[in-house]
């Protein structure tokens, strides 16, 4: 069978993670969603996505395709109702559609000409970009079982300070000396070739993937995902951290969401509790305001390839888009545009050409290449995302 993951009506709400990827590439647990979809399903997918990212995440569509919403985590029902789908059915849940079974172009379906069969367990979506962090307490338990279950973790060393010890994963090549995991909070996995280093203490449920690195006397409060060669340090409590991201120094990151390629200068914090204890609101994408989260706690969302300078602070729900260079002092914007330069005194367009120049250095460091697709893909956010800019600059006259 074809499997297609689209990303149906949830894209806008999760930018700005979803400007440089699709929805089933967000990581939210251990694993990202595809990877969770692929596991479960034993099938690689390819995905419908937007058109200026369809040449890095392309669809194949053949005569007879399932299409699954990949704001949805799979678990084994809503699999099993999936694969014993036949054409003219879709699988729903709390009447939304998770997958459907079509022999159809896409711009034809119409779902009144469906069998609709209901999922009755209870399924996770990620639909809002405060989900990634809000909801990984229980992606992380549910990936951590599934990728542990029959198999044996490497031993613990001796030297490590361990609390609930049946509930730690360590995989091949992962590297702890005299640090502190506490496990009876949630379970804790480390990944291949990942490192924590002496002195850090951590509670469960978190996930160090595979590369990771957390640095020297690091406190680490669940759930938290450190996403594929990461690296960090300071304080972290309840963040997701997608990979190749570095929070290397002390300051503390709470209730955010990192993209790829991002970098925390040293000291660089951000509140995640407003001093009135009301709700955060959020930058919307939809709404083109902000939004009311009904979160108490919600701290840092940060689009791919921007960064911090030393000493930043960001405000109780701020919203850094993509490729954006903040520093200075004060705290800057809560909503700060893709391809921003500066902070709370002033800002500019950080010119696309410059940013790519900065991206190819960082990547190259990590052996990574910037492809011409890729600096395609921000050129393509870089205009989708000017008019932001351009209103933020009448703002000041």
């Amino acid at each position: 069978m074809n499997y297609i993951l689209f990303d149906g009506d949830v894209r806008t709400a999760l930018l700005p993670f979803t400007f440089t990827r699709p929805v089933a590439d967000i990581r939210v647990g251990i694993l990202t969603i595809r990877e969770k979809w692929e596991d479960y399903l034993r099938y690689t997918t390819t995905t419908l996505t937007e058109e200026y990212l369809a040449a890095k995440y392309p669809m194949v569509e053949v005569e007879n395709n399932v299409m699954i919403n990949a704001a949805y985590l799979p678990n084994q029902e809503v699999v099993d109702l999936i694969k014993d789908l036949q054409p003219m059915q879709a699988v729903v849940y709390n009447e939304d559609i998770v997958a459907f079974y079509t022999q159809d172009s896409q711009d034809e379906v119409d779902f009144d000409e469906y069998e609709l069969i209901n999922c009755t367990s209870e399924l996770i979506k990620i639909e809002h970009k405060w989900d990634i962090f809000q909801k990984n307490d229980a992606a992380i338990r549910a990936d951590f079982a599934r990728i542990t279950e029959d198999r044996i973790s490497e031993a613990i060393p001796k030297s490590v300070n361990v609390i609930a010890a049946e509930n730690v994963f360590i995989e091949e090549g992962a590297k702890l000396e005299f640090v502190t995991l506490n496990a009876s909070t949630g379970p804790i996995y480390i990944g291949k070739n990942a490192e924590i280093m002496e002195g850090s203490v951590i509670r469960g449920p978190f996930a160090l993937c595979e590369e990771a690195q957390v640095k020297l006397a690091t406190k680490i409060y669940g759930a938290t995902t450190v996403g594929p060669h990461c690296r960090v340090g300071g304080e972290v409590s309840n963040s997701v951290m997608f990979g190749y991201t570095n929070k290397g120094h002390d300051g503390f990151l709470g209730n955010s969401v990192l993209g790829e390629w991002c970098n925390l200068g040293a000291d660089t914090n951000n509140s995640n509790l407003k001093n009135n204890y009301s709700s955060v609101k959020l930058w919307s994408y939809e709404t083109q305001s902000n939004e009311d989260t009904g979160l108490q706690f919600c701290g840092l969302m940060m689009g791919d390839h921007s960064k911090s300078g030393i000493n930043t602070m960001f405000n109780t729900g701020t919203v850094v888009g993509v490729a954006c260079s903040i520093f200075g002092g004060g705290f800057p914007k809560t909503f700060l545009p893709s391809f921003t330069w500066g902070g709370a005194g002033s800002s500019e367009t950080y010119k696309v050409d410059k940013a790519l120049e900065t991206m190819k250095i960082v990547m190259a460091r990590r052996h990574v290449e910037l492809t011409p697709i890729d600096e395609e893909i921000m050129h393509n956010v870089a205009a989708e995302t000017e008019i932001y800019r351009f209103q933020q600059q009448l703002k000041k006259y």
